[in-house]
């Protein structure tokens, strides 16, 4: 089993930053892949972003490109999503997902909601304009 807990979320005004973590704990290996969701009142989940931890390759959604930065500090178990430029849009929910998957799993998959075997609880992000 792994164990995933997010932090970071809060109130900002548009065009503040903001900084998400995902810590993980459990059965952990060394290679998975690690995305981001978020799902705003009334509309699907969505995929932002995606890391494979084992070689460190990073995937956007069109939405956030250029605007977040997923990383990750593999001692301490632990990505992360650096958000700028935040949109009133941009606010949601925002999920920690995991699955236990090759790299080439991660970059066909990191969007789809359904590809990831693990979830946290969520925090919550308001960008106000």
């Amino acid at each position: 089993q792994v164990q995933l807990v997010e932090s970071g979320g809060g109130s900002v005004q548009a065009g503040g930053s903001l900084r998400l973590s995902c810590a993980a704990s459990g059965y952990i290996y060394s290679s998975k892949c690690m995305g981001w969701f978020r799902q705003a009142p009334g509309k699907e989940r969505e995929g932002v972003a995606a890391i494979y931890t084992g070689g460190g390759s990073a995937y956007y959604a069109d939405s956030v490109k250029g605007r977040f930065t997923i990383s990750q500090d593999n001692d301490k178990n632990t990505v992360y999503l650096q958000m700028g430029s935040l949109k009133p849009e941009d606010t949601a929910m925002y999920y920690c997902a995991a699955v236990l998957a090759s790299g080439a799993y991660c970059a066909r998959n990191f969007i789809r909601y359904s590809a990831y075997g693990y979830w946290g609880q969520g925090t919550q992000v308001t960008v106000s304009s």
